[in-house]
C-alpha cells in the first residue's frame, strides 16, 4: 500500500496577493492561526491532497520554507 495523501499545499492570500504558501493536514486550523496575523487572509488549497514528502518537495521548490 502506498504512502497516505494527507497533506494539502496551500496559499494563504490577501485579495489576490499571496503572502505565504505551505502545506498541512488541516487547513481550516491553518487558516485561523494566519487570520491571527493577516485577518482579511484566506487559504486557496493548491491541487489535490498529497504526500507529506510531494507536499515537502513542493514547499521547498516553491520557496515557502524558512
Amino acid at each position: 500500500m502506498g504512502k497516505p495523501r494527507d497533506t494539502y499545499k496551500y496559499y494563504f492570500k490577501i485579495g489576490n496577493k499571496i503572502v505565504h504558501g505551505g502545506i498541512t493536514n488541516e487547513l481550516e486550523r491553518r487558516e485561523l492561526e494566519h487570520q491571527q496575523r493577516w485577518p482579511k487572509g484566506h487559504i486557496r488549497q493548491v491541487g489535490r491532497r498529497t504526500t507529506e514528502e510531494a507536499a515537502r518537495k513542493w514547499e521547498k521548490d516553491s520557496g515557502f520554507t524558512h
